[in-house]
């Protein structure tokens, strides 16, 4: 069951959901920058740097955190979040890896180790 703030538990994960929140290029890409880091590496969200007013911002990390892409909890006045990679690999393996892979939008360069 999800909990209060509509973090899915693994067993919820819809497939159309987690599509439909990588078909945006920008949450594509919020993805790939937290893929990329290590894992477990939280980041607030003002760091993507994505072009959206903090209502826009607000809608897309929720759409994503709702599908189960990441996690986020409260710090102060800001929003860590994370990538739920081990996840959405046990949910559906190799998915992420392979939209990444066949992302032609650009992201971060991998890590030379992961």
């Amino acid at each position: 069951m999800a909990d209060a703030d509509g973090h899915p538990d693994v067993e919820e994960y819809d497939l159309s959901s987690v599509l439909a929140a990588l078909a945006d290029t920008n949450r594509r890409k919020v993805v790939a920058q937290l893929y990329y880091e290590p894992q477990g590496t939280e980041q607030f969200c003002s760091v993507f740097g994505m072009p959206w007013a903090p209502s826009t911002r607000t809608h897309h990390f929720r759409v994503l955190r709702k599908a189960g892409l990441i996690w986020q909890r409260d710090v102060g006045n800001g929003r860590m979040t994370k990538l739920r990679r081990g996840d959405m690999e046990q949910a559906f393996p190799g998915l992420l890896d392979a939209i990444l892979a066949a992302d032609r939008t650009g992201h971060p360069a991998e890590p030379a180790t992961r």
